[in-house]
């Protein structure tokens, strides 16, 4: 298999991680997790990961706590699933290197944009984690901004769910799945594929999402590679359903 893509930006839903016991971590989805990103890194593509928290932390769960407080929580919450995905990876014999936005130098670098990119050019699989460092953000928009810096030629989504739809699968087994999506349609009928501040970052500096399921064994190796899986949002696709 030939990769498509030289530079990406790995978006990994902290709910999939989670596999069907929906929180914590689950070892044998974080191994199987691990071996895709090292079957990319070792087809030459430079890899930059960020990863949710939603299986240890999201938001202020329906309480009243300060919207801040939440999401300083959630930051940490991302640490620690990135520390599991630096430690499945170098067990395999992976050189990795967590970045996080907020200093905490006993266990991981200081985000410095330069730095990742030598980190990326030495072929070094670079987590970034604790969001922006700031509240109000989520890990799209760290995403999505962490591709705009370093140059990514893609974010691929690997979520709990196998694409972007037209309305909820769940609760319709009719809808249908998008095969493309524009950012303008995106942003103009609220679909929901990332929240609207990460959408307009990659729809500005012109950066195509890649949305595919995590759980389907070997997607990440698939999306990188340009295999028709998933849903892809551009600038210059056509919206369309499958």
């Amino acid at each position: 298999m030939k990769p498509v893509y030289k530079r990406v930006v790995l978006k990994i839903s902290g709910e999939a991680l989670a596999g069907e016991g929906g929180t914590g971590i689950n070892q044998s989805v974080i191994a199987e997790v691990a071996d895709q990103i090292i079957s990319i890194s070792e087809l030459g593509v430079e890899v930059g990961i960020v990863i949710g928290a939603g299986n240890i932390w999201r938001g202020r769960q329906g309480t009243d706590m300060d919207r801040s407080t939440a999401d300083y929580m959630g930051m940490l919450a991302t640490v620690i699933n990135s520390l599991a995905m630096q430690d499945a990876l170098e067990k395999k014999g992976y050189k990795t290197r967590v970045m996080t936005a907020i200093s905490m130098p006993e266990i991981a670098e200081p985000y410095i944009k330069r730095k990742a990119i030598s980190h990326l050019n030495k072929k070094l699989i670079t987590i970034f984690a604790c969001g922006l460092g700031c509240p109000f953000f989520s890990t799209d928009t760290t995403a999505a901004l962490r591709a705009a810096e370093i140059e990514a030629d893609i974010v691929l989504m690997a979520k709990n769910i196998d694409g972007v739809y037209e309305g909820d699968p769940r609760k319709n087994p009719e809808v249908r799945r998008y095969k493309t999506l524009r950012f303008i349609d995106v942003l103009e009928k609220g679909i929901q594929v990332m929240d609207s501040t990460a959408i307009t970052l990659c729809m500005d500096n012109n950066i195509p999402l890649k949305l595919f399921a995590l759980s389907q064994k070997g997607n990440i190796v698939k999306a990188v590679c340009g295999e028709d899986i998933g849903t892809t949002v551009s600038a210059d696709c056509v919206t369309q359903l499958y």
